[in-house]
């Protein structure tokens, strides 16, 4: 195991530099560069950029720029911002618990309906169940995230005034109370589309076990039919469902970033698009390390996880 391990975060290692590579030449190469928002400046003559460019080391060779930045991450030092100074690292780290928030509480909620959904969809296949969950999955999947907030915030919020329209908390209160109202909507907006995901993956999954050797076997031997489904079905149907996890990280992230734009959710994504639009390049670098970090710890516990209650692909 302690093998495994090691390799696996030595390629996670090598997947986060090529990331890191990758984020940081194109955010130079893009057009305007990280000077685009001193041009704005009123005043602002080519002399000046000039000064500002060199000051800030935009004036040597890419290849040179990248090195030093990465000297500096890997020490702690992840830059300061260009809209007001802050150290990237404090800025992250207080929009990070927002995303965390949104992002578990939708994970959990998802994964624990989608998986009771497609159990039941599996062991009454083509029941009227089955059928209206099967539809309703393609018609979630179908809707853009951004459409249904926007429609959620309409009924829920205009029309109703059951739930605030967005941000986390009311100025003023900030109570956990209040918190989990703000957290309402966004979390059922991002649960809607991933339970469709998850029963379609639960479904297919129980499906293949119970057609299994050692399920029939079971059933032959006269082992209650709920004992069948609990022990020998679910717990086998369930192991490529935590890998599955560590995979849908990414998925959740985009989603969590549409859902945070449009609730106007205090987080990494919402940070992010903001970061973008005023070229904000070390917190933007910052925000995209930190995701891919994010999901290749996320990653590696799902292959931990699995490795362990698996004793079939236990790395010897």
């Amino acid at each position: 195991m302690a093998a495994f391990l090691l390799r696996r975060v030595g390629q996670s290692l090598i997947l986060l530099f090529l990331v890191s590579i990758i984020g940081f030449t194109a955010l130079n190469l893009a057009p305007g560069g990280p000077l685009s928002q001193f041009a704005l400046t009123p005043g602002m003559t080519q002399e000046a950029m000039q000064r500002i460019a060199e000051q800030m080391g935009l004036n040597r060779p890419l290849p040179v720029q990248y090195f030093d930045w990465l000297s500096h991450l890997v020490r702690g030092d992840w830059g300061r911002s260009y809209r007001d100074g802050e150290p990237v690292l404090r800025i992250i780290f207080s929009h990070l618990p927002a995303t965390l928030l949104l992002m578990v509480s939708s994970m959990v909620l998802s994964i624990t309906i989608g998986a009771l959904a497609g159990i039941k969809s599996a062991t009454q296949r083509n029941s009227l169940f089955d059928q209206v969950s099967t539809l309703s999955s393609m018609i979630a999947l179908s809707i853009p995230t951004f459409w249904f907030g926007l429609v959620a915030i309409y009924f829920f919020s205009l029309k109703l005034q059951w739930l605030p329209a967005g941000n986390m908390y009311t100025v003023g209160d900030g109570s956990v109370l209040d918190v989990l109202r703000h957290l309402i909507l966004p979390v059922l907006v991002l649960t809607f589309v991933d339970v469709a995901i998850w029963s379609r993956y639960m479904r297919t999954a129980t499906l293949e076990v119970i057609h299994q050797d050692f399920v029939k076997t079971a059933r032959a031997k006269g082992v209650p039919p709920r004992r069948v489904l609990m022990k020998h079905v679910v717990g086998n149907a369930l192991l490529p469902m935590i890998t599955l996890a560590g995979m849908q990280l990414p998925t959740v992230l985009g989603g969590a970033l549409v859902a945070e734009t449009v609730f106007t959710w205090p987080g990494m994504g919402r940070l992010f698009l903001d970061s973008l639009g005023y070229s904000d390049y070390p917190v933007v670098m910052g925000l995209l390390m930190c995701s891919a970090l994010l999901v290749l710890v996320g990653n590696l516990l799902a292959d931990v996880i699995t490795a362990l209650v698996d004793p079939r692909i236990r790395p010897t």
